[in-house]
C-alpha cells in the first residue's frame, strides 16, 4: 500500500490491563485502533516475519493469535468481517503499523474465553486464555474506546474537537431571515401561569424575567455550548441590545428542527401545569430523569406566581433607602 495513503496516528500510548500492554492510538480521522503486533505479544502469540508482512498486505485472513483451528466455531461472521478489514496507519515515530479498530479487541478475547470454557482449548495454550480472561476483565468496567481515549490523551482534545462538530452542525454561518419560531400558545400559557391578562395592554409590559424562562427552558436544553455560540454570533447596537433574535443563527436542518421540539415539550408541561411553581418542578423533575440537574432560579408567592426580581435601576433614591431598611436583619 502506498504510505503517503496511509491515515496518520495523532495521539498513541499503551494500555495497561491487568499487568499486559497493548499499543493503542487515535488516527486523524478519528478512528481508534489497537496495535495487531501488541495484541499478539500480549496473548503470547506472536507470527514470523512473514507472516506479518502477508498480513500487512492482506494476504492472511485471520490474524496469529486467532490461527488455531479449536477457534474456528467460536469466530462468527460478524469477527471475521472486522479481523479481515486490518488497519494500516502511520505511526507517531513515522513506521508503518498494523491495527484493528479497537471495538473489535473485547470480541477476540471473548473467543478464546469462550472456547476454553467449553473445552476446546489444549493445556499448551491454556495461558492464551488466561490472559484473554485477563484483558475481558479489564474491560468489563470500562468500555475499550475510554481506555484508548485515556492512554493516548485524546480525551482532551476530543471534548474541544465534539464541541466544534456540534457548533458546525447547530450554527449556521449567515443570520437566517426571521421567521416566527415561538407559537402565541407559548406566551399564552406563560401569562396564564402568572396569572397575567394576555391582552395587548398586558403584552405591552410583558416582564422581562420571560427572556430569562426562554432561555432556561429552551435554549440552554440545546448542546452545550450552542447558547454561548448564539449570543457571541447575534448582532448587537452599541447600546448592547440585541437586533436579531437568537434563533436566527441556528440552522434549517439540524438547529432549527432541535429548537422546535424544545419548544414543544416545554409548551406540554405549560399546559400540564397549574401554576409557574409547579411548571419549574416538573422542569426539574424531567431534568433529573434526563441525567441533568436544575435549580430553579425563582421564588413564589402562595399562588404559585413567580415573584418578579426589582429592577434597583428603575427606583428612586428614596425607594432604595425604603428597600435597603425593610432588608435590614438586626440579627446580622
Amino acid at each position: 500500500m502506498n504510505k503517503s495513503k496511509l491515515l496518520k496516528a495523532t495521539h498513541q500510548g499503551e494500555l495497561e490491563i491487568n499487568g499486559l500492554t497493548i499499543t493503542c492510538a487515535v488516527l486523524e480521522d478519528g478512528t481508534r485502533v489497537v496495535s495487531e503486533r501488541s495484541i499478539a505479544n500480549a496473548l503470547g502469540a506472536e507470527g514470523s516475519g512473514g507472516y506479518w508482512k502477508k498480513r500487512k498486505e492482506g494476504g492472511a485472513v485471520k490474524p496469529r493469535y486467532l490461527y488455531a483451528g479449536f477457534l474456528d466455531p467460536f469466530i462468527d461472521e460478524k469477527i471475521s468481517a472486522s479481523l479481515s478489514k486490518s488497519v494500516n496507519y502511520i505511526a507517531i515515530n513515522g513506521s508503518e503499523a498494523i491495527g484493528l479498530e479497537a471495538e473489535i479487541l473485547p470480541e477476540i478475547c471473548d473467543v478464546w474465553v469462550k472456547a476454553d470454557q467449553k473445552g476446546a482449548v489444549p493445556e499448551t495454550r491454556k495461558t492464551v486464555a488466561e490472559k484473554a480472561y485477563m484483558l475481558l476483565k479489564g474491560f468489563a468496567t470500562v468500555g475499550i474506546i475510554a481506555l484508548v481515549d485515556e492512554a493516548t490523551g485524546y480525551q482532551y482534545d476530543r471534548e474541544k474537537n465534539e464541541l466544534q462538530l456540534i457548533l458546525k452542525a447547530y450554527i449556521s454561518q449567515e443570520l437566517m431571515p426571521w421567521q416566527k419560531k415561538f407559537p402565541d400558545i407559548f406566551y399564552k400559557e406563560l401569562f396564564r401561569l402568572n396569572g397575567w391578562d394576555f391582552t395587548v395592554k398586558g403584552i405591552k409590559k410583558r416582564p422581562g424575567v420571560i427572556g430569562t424562562w426562554t432561555k432556561e427552558l429552551v435554549y440552554k436544553q440545546l448542546p452545550p455550548g450552542v447558547l454561548k455560540e448564539l449570543e457571541t454570533k447575534t448582532p448587537k447596537s452599541v447600546t448592547g441590545h440585541y437586533t436579531a433574535k437568537l434563533h436566527q443563527s441556528l440552522t434549517e436542518d439540524i438547529g432549527d428542527p432541535h429548537l422546535a421540539a424544545q419548544i414543544n415539550q416545554v409548551i406540554t408541561l405549560f399546559m400540564l401545569s397549574d401554576n409557574m411553581k409547579h411548571m419549574w418542578s416538573q422542569f426539574e423533575r424531567l431534568k433529573i430523569r434526563q441525567s441533568g440537574q436544575l435549580e430553579i432560579p425563582f421564588k413564589f408567592d402562595e399562588k404559585g406566581h413567580t415573584i418578579e426580581p426589582i429592577d434597583e435601576s428603575t427606583l428612586s433614591d428614596f425607594n432604595k433607602s425604603l428597600k435597603k431598611a425593610l432588608e435590614f436583619n438586626p440579627k446580622k
